[in-house]
């Protein structure tokens, strides 16, 4: 089964959207938008940009685990990953947003 986003609303009213991976797990978060079109703009720019490779940056949070965010031509963060346990997981979700992010299956949680 191949991946999906969804966009939906969350508690703020803020819409939001999740990259799924074919077997439902939460691979890639976008930030808040204010407008259903602004997310869908974040979701046309993961579609362009997660094929590329250079447009990951691989981080390290204060308490040691590992993820990455995906970056805009313009630089702009688009959103991250959760947190992975080891590096090697991290290059696994990478190549699963990397492989999935083009998807075109869009779904409304709200």
């Amino acid at each position: 089964m191949a991946g999906k986003f969804e966009c939906y609303t969350d508690k703020k009213g803020e819409f939001r959207f999740r990259l799924k991976a074919g077997n439902g797990e939460v691979i890639f978060s976008g930030e808040g938008y204010k407008t259903r079109a602004s997310c869908d703009n974040g979701i046309a720019s993961v579609q362009k940009n997660s094929g590329e490779a250079s447009r990951y940056e691989r981080k390290q949070a204060t308490n040691g685990k590992h993820y990455f965010v995906l970056k805009a031509g313009n630089h702009q963060i688009i959103g991250q990953s959760g947190m992975y346990a080891s590096e090697d997981a991290m290059e696994t979700g990478i190549k699963s947003v990397m492989t999935n992010g083009s998807t075109t299956n869009i779904q409304n949680e709200s």
